[in-house]
This record gives C-alpha cells, structure tokens and sequence, in this order.
C-alpha cells in the first residue's frame, strides 16, 4: 500500500463517523462539568460546519439528479452508474479528515484564542483572507495539480482516484486520497488560520469561508452548466476570477488543461487554459431551449407510498442505489414528503426521473405524480388517466418509439390495461405496452417442469387468465380460485377443447391444501396462507407481495428480469429489486423496443406470443433473476 494513499478508516464503514464523537463527548462534558465553555463551543462549531458541510453536498446532488430541471443542461449526457456510486461512497472522508485537524488546531490554540476573542464579523478579515486566498491557496493548488498530472507516480497512486469517476458529480469533488486531502486542507485552512492569527478573523469568515470553498467545489463537478454565458459576455474579467462547471468539466474529459482551483488566470499565466472553455460554456447554454436527445423507450412509473417516495435519486443518491427498504432515519422526513405529495397531486405533471442506455438506445423512467392509494380513490381516477394520456401524447410527439405502463398504471378498472388511450388516439406512433405478456413468461418459467397441479388466485386477472391457459395447455391442472362460475366459464372456453377439464374451479382455501405449488395474484392473509401443505412455494404476481409467514415455506419475488450486462449509467433500483433488476412490465417494454414490434401491447394477454416474448427476451440478454427455472 502507497503510503496516505487509503484512508486509515478506510475498513470502518459507517464506524467512521464514530470518530466524531469525542467532539461531542467534548461538547457535552464541558457544558457539564467546566466552567469554561471555550472547548465545547469551538467542539460545537466543528460539529455545525461539518453538518453544513455534508448537507450543502446533498443538496447539490438532489439539484444534480433533478433531471426536470437539469437535464437539459447538463454538460457530459452520460448517467452516473453503481460503479461510480460505490466509488464514492465515502466522498465524506475528507469532513472527517477537517474536523481531526481543526480539533487539534483549536486545542493548541484555546490558550491564545478563546471563543469570547473571536469576533462574529471583522471585515478586515474578510480583506486579509481574500489576499491569501489569492496569494497562496490558488497558486499553490494551481502548481500541485499541475504536478499531480504531469507526475505519472504522483497521479496513478494519488489522483487517478479521483478522476476514476467518469460522469463529474458534487460527490465527486470530495472524491480523493489521503495526500490529496491533506493539501486541500492546507489550502482551504491557511487563509483561515492566517486571517486569525493576524488578529482579524471572526466566525463569520470562518463559517462563510468553509462553506463557500466547498460550495464552488460542487459547483465545479456538478455537470450542470448554471452560469449564463451573458453573465461573460458583460463582464469578461469574470473569466479570470471564477471557473464554470463547463470550464472543470473539461479538465476532467481532458485531464491536460484548466488546473486551477477557482480562478482561471492561473490557467492563463501558466498557459494550460483550455481554449474551448467559454465556447463550450456558450454553447450549452445557447442550446438550453433546444430539444435533447429523444428516448427510444420510456418506462412509465408512479410513487408506490409516502415512505418509498424519499427512494429517489434526487433524495438520497446512495439509497436510491440500494433496493427500498424502510429506514428509520427517514421518518423525520415524512411529515415534508406527504405535504410534498399533496402538492405534487395539485399542481405536478408527469416527470423524468432517471435514465440509462442500453446499445445506444436512450431509456427512461418517467413518473406520474401519484401514489399507490390514489389510484383507489374514485376522484382521483379521471385525474390520473389525464396525466398517463397526456405523457403518451408527449411521448408520441417528441417520437418515443415505446412506452411501457408500470403496475396501476394499466390497471384494468383504471383504463382496460392501456386500451382506453390506444382506442382514443388510433394514430399513435409510439407503441404503448403494458408488458404483461413478459410478467406471465417470467411466472411461468419459475415453475418446475415436473408440476402437475397448481393453485392460482387471481385467476380470472389478466395475468391470471393468461397463466391459467398457457398452463392447461402444458397438461397442468388449474384450481382456479374463483366465485364467479360466468368469468371462470369464459376463461375455460379459451382453451383448446382437449385441455379444457384442466381448468377446475374452486371457492374455497381449502381447496388447495394438498397442492405445494400456489401462483398468487390476490393478497393472502395469514389464515389463508395456513390451508398450504408444509413446502408449498409461493409465486406471486400480487402488489403489494405476500408477507413471508410461513416459515416451512419459500416465497418467489415479484416477477423481474435483470438487464443485459451492456447496459450504461443504470445508478438507481427499482423500488425493491436488486441493482440492474428491473421489473418484468419494464423489461417487456424494453424487448419490445429491442425486437421493433410495431403493434401495441394493451388489453388482455396473447397466450400465443409468451413464449416469442420469453425467447426475445433470452436472446437479447435479459434473464430472469428466479433461482427456479422451468
């Protein structure tokens, strides 16, 4: 191991943030016991300005990951992938870093300099830490990332880490070595330290100072381009004092140009200014208005609940990089997220919420601002059917070639799975797709060979009826739990004549209590889940899942596909699915743009075309994620 290179927490985890606490034990213990607060208010405010500090990184990454309102200026059009997430998952090591030394630098100096000598404002500071700022923090960190680059030992052991992020992001920019943190300390502290030991610092240089040279830090890697280019065009001395996130961006994409920490005449007297940097910068700006790159697919997807809302991207970047779970560190955040639902129920359109590419092909999920419950309320169904129509009408304007309806989205009662628009907008060039055929493949092909008898509830659903047919006409029999003798009959005349007495209705649990194989499409309760015999394994198309309170039996998950190995800058899961896991209903729309079907895919379910939509799919590189396989 290359000496400051890896972080000496570097094996702790979230351990890490431990070592933050005898600065609060510090905090606690003076308040206490000592007379003098000095120790606990310099603790206390190390503990602030960290907290600023992190916070001010979440906020320039929930503007970043904003794509509604960023999207079109963003300046590399690639999407930040998992790889890139894990890279930087602890971009908060140098916080912690800052916070060791200025609690060792305060412990030196408490004898000389007490909380009660430290002014809250000296504007003779502010003056005396521009000057050293200027003087020695940007030349000093102009010549040692110069160096850092022309280096080949220094940059592969120390500063190629950081560069190892593809896509800039504000995670990005306390991204770093040990050594690299090190002279960012230096840099940031000694204008700090200076104007304090001169005797004309105060707390408000300090606070502003921390929190501004992190603030242009993100700024410069948060690839959204926020400066406007009239902004240089009317003062061009600006261009020497004040890099752009264009400017940085072209570091990273060039590595041999545009060095300097903030202020680009370093860049000028040392002759590494890259000369494209103001063009670039006018360029993205001047094509703002412009229409982007059209997606070829869209996945059309709605908030399941308050709670799972905050599994967003624009939220929390690494929980959204992690299948959903309930976290208890975001229920103070729920009070803010429902009163942001009700808002986005008055006055929010369909939104995009994030994207990948897969073999050059644009894909992306769009959200209807609507939640599970919702889509139960009688008023809220005219509503709701105005937003899903109206998206495919964008969709179809801006030349999407498919869309794909998620979960309530093509509910049946809601809008016949996607025929109520189809039917209306005859015309329609994008090819709208409920994806069920895939679900009902994937179902399908979780079921052992050998099985002779399965019990389905849900069976007259659309997927229920579709896996009843397909079934039967493998030799399977089919309790079909059912109440109504009319929709059964229906369903069993589908069948071909010779396959017909494979379909057996039954009306009650019981029915089933011999029969270990259970395909569920209605919510179980614990009692009805009782009348299953000791290793039964439940399938399941139902939302919300089945709880798991059989312990003698398994559970199969919602039906899902992960993504072929080619796909790029997939850095969010859905909702409970595993990285590069998507479910079926996406992966159905996915095959559909792959394959270039031109028909649509809305209504009930083609038995005939399962396995052609399970083959294409095979073919392209999805698989199932079932350790079961038919």
């Amino acid at each position: 191991m290359v000496a400051f290179s890896a972080w000496p927490w570097g094996n702790f985890g979230n351990l890490k943030y431990l070592l933050y606490a005898p600065l609060a034990a510090q905090v606690v213990y003076s308040w206490a016991y000592e007379q003098d607060y000095s120790r606990a208010l310099w603790c206390l405010h190390i503990l602030i300005i960290c907290g600023l500090k992190g916070f001010l990184h979440v906020l320039w990454s929930v503007y970043n990951n904003m794509l509604w309102a960023s999207r079109t200026l963003r300046i590399n059009p690639n999407g930040v992938d998992f790889k890139q997430i894990d890279h930087e998952w602890h971009w908060d090591n140098y916080i912690l870093l800052q916070a060791i030394i200025a609690s060792i630098i305060c412990y030196m100096s408490l004898p000389l300099m007490t909380i009660n000598s430290i002014p809250l404002w000296n504007t003779k500071g502010l003056v005396a830490l521009i000057v050293l700022h200027v003087t020695f923090s940007e030349p000093l960190y102009y010549f040692l990332h110069r160096t850092f680059h022309s280096n080949t030992y220094l940059f592969t052991h120390y500063h190629s880490f950081h560069h190892s992020s593809p896509v800039p992001h504000p995670m990005t920019s306390g991204n770093a070595t040990l050594l690299e943190s090190l002279i960012l300390c230096v840099v940031a502290g000694v204008p700090l330290v200076g104007s304090c030991l001169l005797g004309v610092g105060s707390l408000g240089l300090i606070y502003g100072y921390a929190i501004m040279f992190d603030f242009l830090r993100c700024l410069g890697h948060c690839n959204v381009e926020i400066f406007s280019h009239k902004l240089f065009e009317t003062l061009p001395i600006l261009r020497s004092l004040i890099y752009t996130p264009t400017y940085h961006s072209l570091h990273h994409h060039e590595m041999g140009t545009n060095f300097c920490l903030f202020m680009p005449i370093f860049d000028v007297l040392g002759n590494t200014l890259n000369s494209n940097s103001w063009g670039l910068q006018k360029k993205i700006r001047l094509s703002a208005g412009e229409r982007k790159r059209v997606p070829e697919f869209v996945f059309l997807a709605h908030g399941v609940d308050v709670m799972s809302a905050m599994h967003a991207p624009f939220v929390f970047r690494s929980f959204a990089s992690m299948p959903y779970t309930t976290r208890l560190f975001l229920l103070p955040m729920w009070p803010f997220t429902f009163m942001v639902m009700l808002g986005m129920w008055v006055w929010s359109k369909t939104f995009l919420f994030s994207f990948y590419t897969l073999r050059n092909n644009l894909c992306q999920t769009w959200g209807v601002p609507r939640f599970g419950f919702q889509y139960f309320l009688p008023i809220a169904k005219q509503g709701i059917n105005n937003q899903i129509e109206n998206a495919i009408l964008r969709a179809d304007k801006i030349g999407v070639k498919v869309i794909s309806l998620a979960a309530l989205n093509k509910n049946e009662a809601l809008n016949g799975g996607g025929t109520l628009f189809v039917n209306k907008h005859p015309d329609l060039r994008v090819r709208v797709v409920h994806g069920n055929t895939l679900t009902a493949a994937v179902i399908l092909n979780e079921i052992p060979k050998d099985v002779k008898e399965v019990f389905l509830t849900g069976a007259t659903s659309k997927l229920g009826r579709a896996i009843a047919l397909y079934l039967c006409r493998q030799g399977v029999r089919v309790l079909m739990l059912t109440l109504s003798v009319e929709r059964f009959q229906k369903i069993q005349k589908e069948a071909p004549v010779e396959f017909q007495n494979y379909l057996v209705q039954v009306t009650k649990y019981n029915a089933a209590q011999n029969c270990k194989t259970w395909i569920v499409g209605k919510w179980l309760t614990p009692r009805e889940q009782s009348w299953a015999p000791k290793g039964t394994h439940f399938h399941q198309f139902v939302v919300p899942p089945i709880l798991n309170f059989r312990r003698n039996c398994t559970y199969g998950d919602l039906a899902a596909m992960r993504l072929p190995e080619d796909v790029q800058g997939l850095g969010t899961c859905e909702y409970t699915m595993d990285r590069g896991v998507v479910h079926a209903c996406h992966a159905g729309g996915v095959v559909h743009m792959l394959e270039g079907w031109e028909h649509h895919e809305v209504g009930a379910i083609d038995v005939d075309r399962i396995d052609l939509v399970w083959e294409a799919a095979m073919r392209h590189g999805l698989r199932s994620v079932s350790s079961l396989t038919r």
